[in-house]
């Protein structure tokens, strides 16, 4: 062969293995209403390359060949399939998928950018819900309790913590926190009832401190909830039951049938007396609007506005003694004057972007104005005789904050690598913090505490998640630093006090796709929750971020193709359990504790339209430092319940039966003090009459039980009793409580 045939044979291979060469192919994943679909699983066949789609639809999938298939899928939507052809190297591949109803048989383990996140999706999908309270209550093993009248924020169980109002539970909307630093009832105050449920699109959580991206809160887990773009069509609808129950809903689509853009406003009115002697006189009004448009290369920009309003009366905790003595019936009150007021404005604008084709850029900016008035009287006659106990909480504030996350795709050697960073900011800025003495409502009898609270959390986090074939190995670190100030205004002389501190919150989590449909997890990391401000600055910067340590060891597996079991052995260990008590003003740190247990979670979908889940968590709790009998934590459940039995549109019927059980719990240190437990069961029934109307009926408290909602442990003093007593005070549970409903969608 000569020279110049030998350099033409040499060229011609070139070119060919030029051609034969794997090639990238770039795509985006819409709806039918042409709505970019995020995480849809894109995966190559033939070269086992796989992907997810971003925000706005797009992907960029690897290795692909001419002739090789391509599956793009995703929960609640027909999967599709494609043949690489050759003008999907120089054009961007469109794909469409369909919507369906979701089917737990479909769901791939291995599949899911987080696997328990789209088990979620199917309880909600299953079991919709038609309150800001029951939202919570998605979330796998946590439990949620009220005691002051409807207004107040709820009290929260989760993994043996009695987490009151948010103290161990970071909580997030659309990137906003919910969570309140410094806040005038207590640390981490988090009122979810802005959010109108029919809003919700999606729920984020996880159990422990294993995620660089959550930092204050986020002990026991976390919580982000994620509202809808788009609603497709308007809707209207009312309820009506018992106890003045009444709820009015309306939801209209401003800008229908645009594919670019969306737009819409929701409006929500409440009113409810309860089964109490003295009515709760709660009414809330709730405003919501979103709008999002898709720019040049489909980048997403997205403005949402919101407000809520409310108030309430509330008859407060009681004593068991009053009832059995006949001074007050089950739903009476010692002081009925109790109540409050709370108001939240919120703005937030979210921005997300493809800066490159390996490269994501998500942020958010937001701003909240809130407002909160509450009256209570836990001790009733204990400390004043004449006139009661009732306090008075007030507080005025404002946050500014902002979010961001940068996402590169990359390579370590051969190593397929996620690296995820970020940074952010927020500052609240709380004045006229006050704790009183009043009487009525009306009258202030003294100041315990009032002053001015200014508090900046700075941070950045980086997180990486390295592909070892059916392994990911994901170490993450998280740098916080703090700035807390305090000016005291019942103090004559001018002076802020202050404090900084910065704390490093590691993490390591492996994960072991062993096959398709069985994915085993070990987590570890170090999390924290701040304390209050006026505590800090009181303290000289003593415990200002307590740490916690955390481990879980698990595994999501689906041994049939309708039914998926979660579990994870878990431990817990707290620095301090070191929390500001706004309810006496007083500062109550109670050491060291330990939690290890047990999450057992199984989902079972009879048929298309009957579908089964369970949770159950099992806790043993602890304070460390304290001996054996005198070591329990107050109100830290051992068992936890949750589940039901749903029937999805079965020829346009649906209905579904709900049920929740926590058990007997030590009410104080010694357990000499028991908080009853309680199972409750829930229904709900709906028909659409046909696309446009449906019609519905919702039981609370099914079998008429007599259970206690919220129980504390408390010294009280009754007007005439000469010495006081420490026993149970409790808020009664609804008793059976039926209302009806009517919706209309256009």
């Amino acid at each position: 062969m000569s020279i110049t045939n030998s350099l033409n044979y040499i060229f011609f291979l070139f070119i060919l293995g030029t051609v034969a060469q794997a090639q990238n192919i770039k795509g985006i994943v819409t709806d039918e209403e042409g709505q970019p679909i995020e995480n849809a699983y894109v995966y190559n066949l033939n070269a086992s390359s796989h992907t997810h789609s971003l925000s706005n639809g797009s992907f960029v999938l690897e290795k692909n060949n001419l002739g090789d298939s391509i599956t793009i899928g995703l929960l609640g939507y027909e999967k599709a399939t494609v043949i690489v052809a050759k003008d999907y190297f120089q054009n961007r591949l469109e794909i469409v998928l369909i919507s369906k109803a979701i089917l737990l048989s479909e769901l791939i383990i291995n599949e899911q950018v987080n696997a328990m996140n789209s088990i979620s999706k199917v309880d909600l999908e299953t079991s919709p819900v038609n309150s800001s309270q029951e939202i919570l209550r998605k979330i796998p093993g946590l439990i949620i309790g009220q005691h002051a009248g409807g207004g107040k924020a709820e009290q929260i169980f989760l993994r043996g913590f009695d987490i009151d109002h948010g103290t161990d539970i970071n909580l997030s909307v659309d990137g906003m926190p919910v969570n309140m630093v410094s806040h005038a009832h207590g640390q981490g105050y988090s009122d979810l009832h802005f959010i109108i449920p029919e809003t919700i699109n999606s729920i984020n959580f996880g159990k422990g401190p294993y995620d660089a991206d959550k930092g204050d809160f986020a002990t026991a887990g976390y919580v982000g909830f994620n509202t809808k773009d788009n609603i497709n069509g308007s809707e209207v609808s009312l309820s009506y039951g018992q106890f003045g129950s009444l709820r009015t809903l309306g939801m209209f689509d401003l800008l229908k049938n645009n594919k670019r853009s969306n737009a819409y406003v929701a409006l929500e009115y409440i009113e409810f007396d309860g089964p109490y002697d003295s009515p709760q006189n709660f009414n809330r009004v709730n405003l919501f609007g979103k709008f999002s448009t898709y720019l040049k290369g489909n980048d997403k920009l997205s403005l949402t506005v919101s407000h809520f309003t409310s108030r309430w009366d509330a008859s407060g905790q009681i004593p068991q003694r009053a009832i059995d003595s006949g001074l007050i019936s089950r739903f009476g009150s010692i002081d009925d004057t109790e109540g409050g007021n709370t108001s939240r404005s919120n703005i937030n604008v979210s921005y997300d972007a493809q800066l490159k084709d390996d490269l994501q850029f998500k942020s958010n900016v937001f701003y909240s104005k809130y407002d909160f008035e509450l009256y209570s009287n836990f001790t009733f006659f204990l400390e004043d005789p004449i006139n009661g106990d009732q306090i008075r909480q007030f507080e005025s504030r404002n946050i500014f904050g902002f979010n961001t996350a940068f996402i590169k795709d990359t390579q370590v050697g051969n190593v397929e690598t996620k690296i995820t960073s970020g940074f952010g900011l927020r500052y609240d800025m709380v004045n006229d913090v006050e704790l009183s003495h009043t009487k009525d409502r009306n009258e202030t009898l003294g100041y315990l505490a009032f002053g001015d609270v200014n508090e900046t959390n700075m941070f950045g986090f980086m997180k990486a998640e390295f592909q070892l074939n059916k392994f990911v190995i994901s170490p993450a670190l998280r740098l916080d630093y703090f700035k807390f100030m305090y000016n005291d205004n019942l103090v004559t002389a001018y002076e802020t006090l202050s404090e900084t501190k910065t704390t490093v919150s590691p993490k390591l989590n492996f994960y072991f796709n062993q096959n398709k449909n069985l994915q085993w997890f070990l987590k570890s990391g170090i999390g924290f929750h701040s304390n209050d401000t006026r505590v800090v600055v009181a303290k000289s910067g003593e415990d200002i971020l307590p740490k916690a340590y955390g481990a879980d060891l698990g595994a999501i597996w689906k041994p049939f193709p309708k039914m998926v079991v979660n579990s994870a052995l878990w431990y817990l260990f707290l620095e301090q359990e070191f929390v500001y008590v706004g309810d006496g003003g007083v500062v109550e740190p109670s050491g060291k504790s330990e939690r290890y247990g047990l999450d057992v979670g199984l989902r079972y979908q009879f048929t298309d339209w009957l579908y089964f889940n369970t949770d159950a968590t099992f806790t043993h709790a602890r304070s460390v430092e304290e001996p054996s009998g005198a070591n329990y934590i107050p109100l830290a459940p051992d068992l936890t319940l949750t589940g039901g039995l749903a029937i999805n549109d079965l020829n346009g019927f649906s209905a579904g039966i709900r049920y929740r059980f926590i058990d007997d719990r030590p009410a104080n240190e010694d357990n000499s003090i028991v908080a009853k437990g309680y199972l409750v069961t829930d229904l709900n029934i709906n028909y659409a009459l046909n696309k446009n109307i449906s019609f519905g009926m919702a039981i609370e408290n099914l079998f008429d039980t007599e259970w206690n909602e919220t129980q504390f442990a408390t010294e009280t003093r009754l007007q005439s009793e000469i010495n006081p007593v420490d026993e149970i005070h409790f808020t009664p549970g609804t008793t059976f409580f039926i209302k009806g409903m009517v919706s209309y969608k256009f």
